[in-house]
């Protein structure tokens, strides 16, 4: 596929980093976004990339969600990087432009593939991992944490036609990082799942950045044990431990290891000292957070009395979100009473 159309359906901070390396790589590059005001910044002012060592500022072709509707030609790869519980509705959004060879990705936390194959079909869909550190406070601003020299993708369908499309889009990210293609995408997103659920609520409760919250007592090693949740939960759900990130020395035959292992890795070579967790720049915007989707998903699939810590953190992420409790050091105490 040559200079394939792409949309990024989703230009928050991850979304519109990934759309700016891909805007100034030469591909044509739609950004569709739901926050107006920043549309209307990345218009009038292009977007705005902080890096570590670099500010890099794209004129981007950004829409508005409602505008989409307006659209005629349609895209052949779509990366969908909305909240996971945004998956179904804004594939339904994109699915009249999509033709038979279009490849719909979905760059998200939790097991977001099967709602897109659920709109998309099997043969359209595929699934990727991602890791990049960035926050969004700004319209039209990234503060982007992982240069793509520290980025991380990968991808993979779930039939050979899907999979036969993984390579163009590990083409199209690779401008964004390092990018893998996976033969069992299920399972290396459930690897990525096991992080997250130790780190992006645990430490959100907190109301700290990662790296300050993992200092606080005890805090390490409730993550790391409900990242064993997490990695019990995988082998329950049918799927196998994949190395990811890159790793060269995955512990895959040791699933306690393996789970501490893939929390070191995020923390050491994915975090900086102000990285705040997608889920507290959630709920320091005054949004619902992704924890039914993370943490949830590995209290469904064992139980709340196989999965105690995960199914706490459910309880106290709904308390936050119902603003009985709010998102601060102090909840430390209350955390870790488990």
């Amino acid at each position: 596929m040559s200079r394939p159309r792409v949309a990024v359906l989703g230009a928050g901070a991850n979304g519109a980093g990934i759309g700016a390396d891909l805007t100034r790589a030469g591909h044509d590059v739609t950004f569709i976004e739901q926050w107006p005001d920043h549309v209307e910044a990345m218009r009038r002012d292009g977007l705005r990339v902080e890096l570590p060592d670099e500010v890099q500022v794209t004129r981007v072709n950004a829409i508005h969600l409602c505008e989409v509707a307006t659209l005629r030609k349609p895209f052949d790869i779509v990366l969908v990087l909305v909240k996971a519980y945004d998956t179904r509705w804004a594939c339904e959004l994109i699915r009249p432009l999509l033709h038979a060879d279009s490849a719909v990705v979905g760059v998200q936390n939790g097991m977001s593939i099967d709602d897109v194959i659920d709109i998309v079909g099997e043969d359209r869909a595929l699934g990727a991992v991602i890791e990049i550190s960035a926050n969004m406070f700004i319209p039209g601003v990234v503060e982007r944490q992982s240069p793509p020299s520290k980025s991380w993708f990968a991808v993979g369908g779930t039939t050979p036609t899907s999979q036969s499309r993984a390579a163009a889009v590990a083409e199209l990210l690779s401008t964004a990082g390092t990018v893998e293609v996976t033969d069992d995408i299920r399972s290396s997103k459930w690897m990525k799942l096991v992080v997250n659920a130790a780190e992006l609520v645990p430490s959100a409760i907190l109301g700290l950045p990662l790296g300050d919250a993992v200092q606080v007592p005890g805090m390490r090693a409730f993550m790391a044990e409900a990242g064993r949740e997490a990695i019990r939960a995988c082998i329950a759900d049918g799927h196998r431990l994949r190395p990811i990130f890159g790793m060269l020395d995955a512990r895959v035959d040791d699933p306690e290891a393996y789970a501490d292992q893939l929390i070191n890795a995020v923390l050491v070579d994915f975090t900086l000292p102000t990285t705040r967790t997608t889920v507290l720049q959630d709920w320091m915007k005054g949004r619902r957070s992704e924890v039914a989707e993370i943490n949830g998903l590995v209290v469904s699939v064992l139980s709340p009395e196989k999965a105690p810590l995960n199914a706490w953190v459910v309880e106290l992420a709904r308390r936050i979100e119902a603003g009985e409790l709010r998102a601060e050091a102090a909840n430390a105490a209350l955390l870790l009473a488990t």
